[in-house]
């Protein structure tokens, strides 16, 4: 069934307090929660439920929590702890009382994320620029010249080496052999650990043909195992679809090297991929890449997040300007008279061409234009804190829709907290002008005392 809105109770609690009388109103959650439309977003959330069945959780509590998630960089678990503590956070989420358990489970988080999708989210940070330009945080012709890059967004995975890949494959077909009653002819579980062991420390010490010896070892043993299981299941349907996509991963693991087209980086997040962006500290990256764009002068309340996205198959990046730029259009209705790009997007597609200039460009290059090339780099910092305050340096969601959407929330926690710290400022500006005023209105009455 359809979300319902929050139960509001017009008469006061005799035992309770409301929220209002506890808090501060001036806080600058409580005038953020003031701001966003949620009668819009609780509009825009009713094709995902039906007209039938139990009523769904309150909109404005699950997207509260998940702004709270994202402008706090904090898990699930975190959040959902947090609120139970916080008067400002369950005033955020629409409460008048104050609450001493929380009425979800936190597993319904990720639920509700499933069913949404990616879209809904995009909304979100639709949502957030509107805010922008209603506090006048943010310009509208500012949105003409952007800047764009990407970088990575890299899954919560161990290192991948063939030998660690190849062990968890193992112990992952042992375990299910087990649950379904098939009997294997060994397991290999005692000794592949051994040689695990053996190979971390052969190659800390630069033994690398030792290192390769126990490596056979391990991969010798996994094809024994796939053997026997396709022997083992052989003629029962029900036992072959149990069994089909993990040995179809193990099969990959067991047939890849370094220079295979088809890899697999991790067992339980096959979507992860290898992206090498030249970094020194870092030459590979294993995740997937992530597109930001930013306007390129900066505007009263900072540099918003204008689109962000995640991109898999790891593509060129001058390949993925258009559709960023098309999804772009889309979404805020103005197509951008500049873009300011790296060296990276080089052959790129966009048309026409001459609205994009690329780091290090000489011709066509003069007067604004360089000076606005020259501040390309502005949407580094953004990266940055992305990454550090935003969970966008490790993904813990799973899937595909996980990379997407843990890159979009990054993107929208990053531009609500830049409206948080906005209001904040705005409303110490507006007291220490009426602490100026009442001063002088003070010292006027002093004269007057003075001159009778």
């Amino acid at each position: 069934m359809k979300p319902t809105p929050s139960p509001s109770c017009q008469m006061n609690d005799f035992f309770r307090s409301r929220l209002t009388q506890v808090i501060n109103m001036n806080h600058e959650l409580v005038r953020l929660a003031d701001r966003v439309d949620w009668s819009h977003i609780d509009t825009q959330l009713q094709p995902f439920f039906a007209n039938v069945g139990r009523p769904a959780i309150p909109s404005r509590l699950m997207v509260g929590l998940h702004l709270l998630k994202s402008m706090h960089c904090l898990s699930d678990e975190a959040v959902c702890e947090l609120w139970i503590e916080n008067p400002y956070y369950q005033y955020f989420c629409g409460e008048e009382f104050f609450q001493h358990r929380l009425p979800i489970q936190r597993s319904s988080m990720t639920h509700w994320r499933k069913r949404v999708g990616e879209d809904f989210f995009q909304k979100l940070l639709q949502e957030s620029l509107r805010i922008a330009f209603e506090e006048k945080a943010l310009k509208t012709q500012q949105l003409t010249r952007v800047v764009v890059d990407t970088t990575v967004q890299p899954k919560a995975v161990a290192y991948p080496t063939d030998v660690n890949l190849m062990s968890k494959a193992m112990n992952a077909l042992v375990n299910l052999a087990k649950e379904n009653n098939v009997e294997l002819r060994q397991t290999y579980q005692r000794v592949v650990k051994r040689a695990l062991i053996k190979s971390g420390r052969y190659r800390h010490a630069k033994q690398m043909r030792r290192a390769k010896r126990e490596e056979k070892f391990i991969r010798i043993r996994l094809g024994r195992i796939l053997r026997d299981i396709r022997r083992k299941i052989e003629g029962d349907t029900a036992l072959r679809s149990k069994f089909s996509t993990l040995l179809r991963k193990a099969a990959i693991i067991y047939t890849q090297s370094r220079h295979s087209d088809e890899k697999l980086y991790s067992l339980h997040a096959p979507e992860t991929e290898c992206i090498g962006k030249g970094k020194a500290h870092k030459p590979y990256e294993f995740g997937c890449k992530v597109s930001v764009m930013t306007h390129v002068n900066p505007s009263p309340g900072g540099h918003f997040v204008l689109n962000i996205g995640a991109l898999h198959h790891n593509p060129f990046d001058g390949h993925t300007l258009e559709p960023v730029l098309k999804s772009y259009t889309e979404q805020t209705g103005i197509t951008p008279e500049r873009i300011y790009v790296d060296k990276g997007y080089q052959g790129h597609r966009y048309e026409p061409r001459t609205r994009v200039f690329k780091s290090g460009q000489k011709r066509g290059v003069h007067g604004v234009i360089k000076r606005e090339l020259r501040r390309r780099s502005v949407i580094e910092p953004i990266i940055g804190h992305l990454k550090s305050d935003h969970s966008l340096s490790r993904n813990y969601l799973k899937g595909i829709l996980g990379d997407k959407i843990n890159a979009i929330l990054a993107g929208v926690g990053y531009n609500f907290r830049l409206l948080l710290r906005w209001l904040r400022f705005f409303w110490f500006q507006f007291w220490v002008v009426a602490l100026f005023l009442s001063k002088r209105k003070g010292e006027h009455f002093d004269d007057l005392l003075a001159l009778n």
